[in-house]
C-alpha cells in the first residue's frame, strides 16, 4: 500500500463574471486546473512524482488572482494542458489501486471530488484520504490549529526547495513532512484528531476566552450569524439571551461582535464560519471577557468604523471595485 500526497491548484470565476453565473450540472468551489502528487511508501520513502495541467472547461477565462498566485498562465494551459478526462485517467493509472491520498488541509479531496461529479467520472478511487494537518497536530503540539505548511515545514526544520503555490512543489514539501509522521498510527487516531480540531476554534485564542462551542447545519453565513445574535447568543453566566450590537468582520471567515446580558453585563463574541461538506455552514463560538485583549481589539475596531447604514429606507448604492467584465 501507498500513501498519495495531493495538491491542486484550481481557477475560480471572478466575482460577477458571465462565468459567476453559469449554472453547472454541480456545484463546485473551483474547476481544477493542475495537479501534483507523491507517492510515499508504506515504509514513508518519497518516491516518484507525478503532474499534469488541466484545460478548464467551465472557467476557461483564467482569474488573474490564480495566475498571479500561482504563476500559470493561460497561454500555458492552452499549450500543455489536457482534459480533465485525460488527466484523471493519467492520475488514476499513476496511483496505482491500493492507496490512501493525503492533503494539507480538508480543500483539496473536496474540490476533487466535485471536479470527478461534475464530468460524471467515478469517484469511489479517492474515498480513503485523511487530512495531513490533523495527524501532524496529534504528533507533534496536539494543538487544533490548522497550520500553513510552512509553518510545519518550520517546525521540522525542512528547508523549501520547491516554489509555493505550485501543485507539485507544495505537494513535494508536504510529502516530506508526511515522511516524518507515523502515517499508520495517524490513520487510526485519525477519527479523535479531527474531532478535536472541530472543536475548537481552528486557530490560537486570545487570552480571556471562558466560553467555546461548536454549532452545525446553517444554510448560509446569513443564517449563521443571525443565530449567533439571536438564539445562541446566550451569556455564559445566566443563559440568558444577550443583545448583539454589530458584527465586524476579520480574516480567514471570523467575525466578532459585543453582547450584553442584562444581569452580566458586556462579552465579546468570536465566531468562525467555515463550510461542512453537504455545503451547510459550520460556526466555531468563542466568548471572552468584556476585559479581554479581544473585547480591546473590537473596541479600537469600533472607534475606525463607518456609521451603520439605517435599516429601512433608501440606502446608497457603493460603487463596485470589481471590473465590470472579466470571466
Amino acid at each position: 500500500m501507498d500513501y498519495i500526497v495531493l495538491d491542486m491548484e484550481w481557477n475560480q470565476p471572478w466575482p460577477g463574471s458571465p462565468s459567476a453565473r453559469k449554472v453547472l450540472p454541480v456545484q463546485i468551489r473551483g474547476e481544477i486546473i493542475q495537479i501534483g502528487a507523491v507517492r510515499i511508501t508504506e515504509d514513508r520513502h518519497v518516491a516518484d512524482e507525478f503532474q499534469v495541467l488541466i484545460k478548464p472547461k467551465y472557467y476557461r477565462r483564467l482569474n488573474r488572482r490564480v495566475s498571479k498566485l500561482t504563476g500559470i498562465k493561460e497561454s500555458r494551459l492552452r499549450e500543455e494542458g489536457v482534459s480533465m478526462e485525460e488527466a484523471m485517467a493519467a492520475f488514476r493509472a499513476w496511483c496505482g489501486e491500493d492507496v490512501i491520498f493525503l492533503t494539507w488541509g480538508f480543500d483539496d479531496i473536496t474540490i476533487l471530488r466535485e471536479n470527478l461529479m461534475l464530468y460524471g467520472l467515478d469517484d469511489s478511487w479517492v474515498s480513503r484520504w485523511y487530512n495531513a494537518q490533523m495527524i501532524f497536530n496529534a504528533q507533534t503540539d496536539g494543538s487544533s490549529a490548522q497550520k500553513s505548511l510552512k509553518t510545519a515545514m518550520e517546525m521540522f526544520e525542512i528547508e523549501a526547495t520547491r516554489p509555493a503555490h505550485d501543485a507539485l512543489g507544495d505537494a513535494y514539501h508536504t510529502a516530506l513532512i508526511c515522511a516524518r509522521l507515523d502515517l499508520r498510527r495517524g490513520a487510526m487516531e485519525y477519527e479523535e484528531a479531527v474531532k478535536s480540531h472541530v472543536n475548537g476554534f481552528h486557530g490560537a485564542e486570545l487570552p480571556g476566552c471562558i466560553c467555546r462551542k461548536v454549532f452545525y447545519d446553517y444554510a448560509d453565513k446569513r443564517a449563521a450569524l443571525g443565530a449567533m445574535s439571536g438564539e445562541e447568543n446566550q451569556c455564559p453566566t445566566c443563559g440568558r439571551q444577550m443583545l448583539g450590537s454589530r458584527w465586524f468582520a476579520q480574516p480567514g471567515h471570523r467575525y466578532m461582535d459585543l453582547a450584553t446580558c442584562p444581569e452580566h453585563g458586556k462579552f465579546l463574541i468570536r465566531v468562525r464560519l467555515s463550510d461542512q461538506p453537504d455545503g451547510k455552514v459550520r460556526v466555531s463560538r468563542l466568548t471572552y471577557e468584556a476585559t479581554s485583549e479581544a473585547a480591546q481589539a473590537y473596541a479600537r475596531r469600533v472607534e475606525k468604523a463607518e456609521p451603520e447604514a439605517p435599516r429601512s429606507g433608501t440606502r446608497r448604492r457603493r460603487r463596485s471595485r470589481l471590473p465590470k467584465k472579466e470571466e
